[in-house]
């Protein structure tokens, strides 16, 4: 299914937006001049992005050796202007190492990707690609109605069920069908999946017969719900199936000087298509901000449930923004869960200072994550996260991250135990055109 429809998409981009001549005299027609028009009425696609990776993890006897890893990414292509309401993109990832490569590549929890002697560094999954990122054609009858069709990126709400992996260098992109449309207040998401183009490159890619649909009525500004219904099947990964249903609450406003947000989310999780045994679990997350002038203060809580054997969990998530970027809840095969479940309090402080010594623009960030294990209550661990954005130019910014995982020293007799301690920190340069 998935072949069949890249085969599609490739072929309409061909004929449909990039002119083809016509007949055997190759003479060109009106409408293939208004398709070149629109070719060349488009614009460039031009991303790199250089990142050094610092892995510092609690040694065991096989892992006896930090992680250090220096790579690039180029992303290149073309998005082309509106013929008949129609337009085309295609873009290309290319990514390489640099230097030392002090790191393994890992895929279902087996032996390193890139050679049986790395298994002394921890895992940093940003193998070495050049793949088709992109390759899309997306309709716009209306301002109420679009239909994208082919390899695209997709990213619902917060990202936690479905999103494109953006911290990753190889990007999460989807084999898919979707359709957007919007009427008033109503908005709703439906798209059909027929691959997951997953971050270590196509090796580890997965043939998918999945279903997402979100849609949500805006009551006022302070007010939106959502429900939503995740259907997972992935031929590759059937421990990672599941079906998710939910709902969804967020808001905005002001009071006072101060602006607010919130959101809330409830879903329960329940095996799929007989791709696993029996289970059904729940998920509740809320969310609360301020905001006033330059400062910003966000309360949160994730609470996962799990029974022993699996927790709640999204293997096509990203969990990096969501439970600490240290990573420390991502288990093997994908799935981004802790089988005990997880309870996650979390406060963040965000501050965009106004000094002359910083660059304009530039953001602090404090993070701090208290996890708990959702079946027995039991302390987990704790964990910080910090980082500094700031713009060089009006294309291109620098970005310094740090995460240290502190595992609790010791867990109550049956509390499944928590991962492995752990610090990084990242140094990334990226441009876009």
């Amino acid at each position: 299914m998935s072949k069949t429809l890249m085969a599609c998409t490739r072929g309409a981009l061909a004929a449909g937006l990039f002119g083809i001549a016509a007949g055997e005299a190759g003479e060109a027609t009106a409408a293939d001049a208004t398709v070149m028009d629109a070719v060349r009425a488009g614009r460039p696609i031009l991303e790199v992005r250089s990142r050094y990776e610092h892995w510092d993890q609690t040694k065991t006897r096989t892992l006896t050796e930090n992680g250090q890893a220096l790579s690039v990414r180029a992303r290149y292509g073309w998005e082309t202007g509106a013929w008949n309401n129609v337009k085309g993109l295609v873009d290309i990832e290319t990514v390489r190492w640099l230097g030392p490569r002090r790191f393994a590549i890992t895929n279902k929890g087996g032996p390193p990707l890139n050679g049986a002697d790395k298994v002394r560094y921890p895992a940093i999954n940003d193998p070495e690609v050049t793949e088709l990122n992109r390759l899309q054609l997306t309709w716009t009858p209306s301002k109420a109605a679009q239909l994208t069709v082919g390899r695209q990126r997709i990213q619902l709400d917060d990202q936690r069920f479905v999103g494109a992996a953006p911290w990753r260098m190889d990007e999460q992109t989807f084999d898919a069908v979707r359709a957007d449309v919007s009427r008033g207040r109503f908005k709703a998401t439906y798209a059909y999946v027929t691959k997951v183009n997953r971050t270590l490159g196509e090796i580890a890619d997965w043939d998918s017969d999945s279903h997402f649909f979100n849609a949500g009525w805006s009551v006022s500004d302070a007010l939106r719900v959502q429900a939503l219904v995740y259907a997972f099947d992935f031929k590759q990964a059937p421990a990672s199936s599941n079906i998710s249903k939910g709902v969804r609450i967020s808001g905005k406003g002001k009071l006072g000087p101060y602006a607010l947000s919130y959101a809330a989310t409830y879903a329960r999780q329940n095996d799929w298509r007989g791709n696993t045994a029996p289970f059904a679990l729940d998920y509740f997350g809320a969310e609360a901000s301020a905001t006033r002038g330059i400062y910003t203060v966000r309360l949160g809580y994730d609470a996962l449930e799990g029974n022993g054997q699996r927790g709640f969990g999204s293997a096509i998530g990203a969990a990096h923004g969501v439970n600490g970027w240290a990573d420390a809840w991502s288990s093997a095969g994908g799935m981004k869960n802790f089988a005990d479940g997880l309870r996650d309090a979390n406060v963040t402080v965000t501050v965009k200072p106004k000094h002359r010594w910083l660059p304009k623009k530039s953001e602090l960030m404090a993070r701090y994550h208290d996890f708990n294990d959702n079946r027995t209550g039991a302390d987990l661990g704790r964990e910080w996260n910090l980082s500094w954005i700031a713009p060089i130019t009006s294309k291109m910014t620098v970005q310094w991250k740090y995460a240290d995982f502190d595992r609790a020293n010791s867990v109550p007799v049956g509390t499944l135990a928590p991962p492995a301690s752990r610090t990084k920190w990242w140094l990334t340069l990226e441009y876009k055109l």
